[in-house]
């Protein structure tokens, strides 16, 4: 059955294509034609009134193309209108940042003319996944040609579909001129600068820029102690005070590097207009399921699951088995002090160049079975997470950090602290901490950008050589590009980078005054991960849709945590060195307690300096008020005149 026209760019010229929409490719006629109407329908009516047509794809020898792929877009007064919906701020004439609202349109910078090129790629896109989202059933009991897909009034039809796998994707199309502009300026170049993080805002969306400004300033901040590490490492490290010394500069930079960073990331999203808007109201996950029932906030018939029987299933089966996975992790550490004895003893009983390289053996395989566990445990917390059936994704994601987060940490570190506080080896440390972090970077270069490259690369290769074969002379750009990218890898979102800065975080701020070049390490492997990320972003992922933040959520109260735990470690470090022992040579108690002081001390001015630096600037916060002050004015007057209209009417 064909649906649309669309089977080259000409027929798709009376707009831009934004969006792609993938049904399956055995979805009921009827479910599409449907589906189709709602979306091409006026709002009014119910619908999202957005443009879409069909891209039928030639015939192939070896396999059927699946007619059901769609491309969406919008006309330009739509997008203007649903920019006021979705609560985008824009930049006022007067340079504060300010809700869009189409009325006043001609009072915000770059809105010239019609407006067009006033939103970017990546804000129309967002608008047109809104519209999608929030495309809600009305009257219909069940979804066309399916009698058992129920439907509810007021839930979103777009999330049914998808969760019920008659809506296989959707995604954002690259701008093919945008995206070879934005690479040339961000990785194509070597160069030591600041990446384009405006550019990347505009092209990717807040969520990502936020992301890359992150990983940007935590590189530059480490400097700092990779210019001190050197030298620390280079000359007569055995020398203890030394030692301590690093520990405490250790303490106050991981103190000082989050608190600036609030303000640095205040600043990015008021620049982007994410740090005034209000948070929208969060509609319940694609995947979350339960009995029909009323909810009594927004008033319609949806799902409800009990709170309870979550609570049941998070602490009977959830928290047995995090604990379970732990058991095995410290099971695993055991086993590796085993090889790690073995290694020793041989090397005692035979000093050679072979068995000194023995010594590093289990080290390595160490850090890649600890690699493989956390691969396996992200998997089996994904489904757990999942099966949990949280209503919120907000929800989904604090759960599912919470559980990857304690054993990602206890997996990483429990041998380290194991070596510092029970064994008290320092040599053995200084080695463990060493291994582990340069195979965790090697282990994690080569699965995120070097795996994923070769494996697109042969991907495109096919594509290519399908479509060539499939259209001969013929050029049309628009179902290559649409081919290509619906089979390219889906952006899980920046879960996962977030994850492995944590884990360098922690491997220089809990034992890098025992292994200095561990700064060193980090700044080399983050300068080649911004140039690996930014290359899968625009050659390897699908486009993600921009997602509008204001920071980088629970990933900042994560490492404030393992800042907090650095200050706990490093304070013991320092009451293991042996000038600080030597003080106190007969009462290991005293000692103890002067230690446990100490860090009491030092976590109070943690938390002083924390309350003393305020996390908005202070011009932002002043905008800030002006714009609350503007809008309670604005509410006033117009209470005023309706009172006034009232009135009149009645007089």
């Amino acid at each position: 059955m064909q649906l649309g026209l669309s089977v080259s760019d000409s027929d798709v010229s009376s707009f831009t294509p934004l969006v792609v929409l993938e049904l399956a490719d055995d979805t009921k006629a009827e479910a599409i034609t449907w589906l189709l109407n709602r979306i091409r329908d006026k709002q009014q009516n119910g619908g999202a009134e957005l443009l879409v047509n069909q891209l039928l794809f030639p015939a192939q020898d070896d396999q059927k193309p699946n007619p059901n792929v769609f491309v969406v877009g919008s006309t330009l007064q739509r997008l203007l209108n649903g920019a006021e919906d979705v609560g985008l701020f824009k930049e006022f004439q007067d340079g504060t940042m300010r809700g869009f609202t189409y009325a006043n349109r001609e009072s915000f910078n770059d809105f010239n003319g019609d407006g067009e090129g006033f939103l970017s790629d990546a804000e129309c896109q967002y608008i047109i996944k809104h519209e999608l989202d929030t495309l809600r059933a009305k009257n219909e009991e069940h979804v066309p040609g399916y009698p058992k897909l129920k439907l509810y009034p007021g839930k979103s039809v777009v999330r049914r579909l998808q969760s019920k796998g008659v809506l296989n994707q959707y995604f954002p199309l690259h701008n093919k001129e945008d995206l070879k502009r934005l690479s040339f300026s961000w990785y194509k170049k070597f160069k030591l600068s600041f990446q384009p993080l405006d550019d990347i805002r505009h092209y990717f969306g807040e969520g990502l820029a936020l992301y890359f400004g992150f990983l940007e300033y935590f590189t530059f901040a480490l400097v700092p102690m990779a210019l001190i590490g050197i030298p620390y490492y280079l000359f007569d490290w055995e020398d203890y005070d030394k030692y301590v010394l690093f520990a405490v500069f250790n303490l106050v930079w991981s103190t000082v590097f989050l608190e600036v960073w609030k303000r640095c990331s205040a600043t990015l999203a008021y620049g982007w207009g994410t740090l005034s808007r209000k948070k929208a109201f969060e509609e319940p996950r694609a995947g979350f399921h339960g009995a029909l029932g009323f909810n009594p906030v927004t008033g319609r018939e949806e799902p409800v699951y009990p709170s309870s029987k979550r609570q049941l299933r998070i602490y009977l089966v959830s928290v047995p088995f995090v604990l379970l996975c732990l058991y095995l992790s410290f099971y695993v550490m055991m086993v590796y002090f085993d090889m790690e004895f073995w290694a020793i003893n041989i090397y005692n009983e035979d000093p050679s160049i072979a068995t000194s390289i023995l010594l590093f053996v289990p080290s390595i395989i160490y850090a890649v079975v600890i690699e493989i566990m956390n691969l396996l445990y992200r998997f089996a917390a994904e489904f757990l997470t999942d099966w949990e059936n949280h209503r919120l994704e907000s929800s989904f994601q604090n759960h599912l950090v919470l559980k990857v987060l304690v054993f990602n940490f206890v997996n990483c570190f429990a041998s380290l602290f194991y070596i510092a506080f029970v064994m008290q080896d320092m040599v053995l440390l200084r080695q463990s901490l060493a291994t582990l972090l340069i195979t965790s970077q090697i282990l994690n270069q080569v699965m995120e950008a070097f795996l994923p490259y070769w494996l697109q690369r042969r991907r495109n290769k096919k594509v290519h050589k399908r479509m060539r074969r499939l259209m001969g002379d013929k050029e049309l750009p628009l179902l290559g590009q649409v081919k290509l990218e619906t089979e390219m890898n889906t952006y899980l979102g920046t879960f996962d980078d977030y994850l492995e800065q944590f884990l360098l975080f922690g491997y220089v701020s809990l034992f890098s005054c025992v292994y200095p070049l561990a700064a060193v390490l980090v700044v080399l492997n983050n300068i080649t991960e911004v140039y690996s990320d930014a290359f899968k972003m625009c050659h390897v992922f699908k486009r993600p849709f921009s997602e509008p933040a204001t920071n980088i959520g629970v990933w900042q109260l994560a490492f404030e945590t393992m800042s907090i735990i650095a200050v706990v470690t490093n304070c013991a470090l320092i009451g293991l060195s042996p000038q600080v022992k030597a003080y106190f040579p007969e009462s290991d108690t005293q000692l103890i307690l002067i230690v446990v002081a100490i860090e009491h001390v030092l976590l109070a001015f943690k938390f002083i300096l924390a309350f003393v630096i305020p996390d908005v600037p202070k011009h932002i916060q002043v905008n800030l008020a002006k714009l609350e002050f503007d809008s309670l004015e604005a509410f006033k007057k117009r209470v005023i005149l309706r009172i006034a209209f009232i009135s009149n009417r009645f007089l």
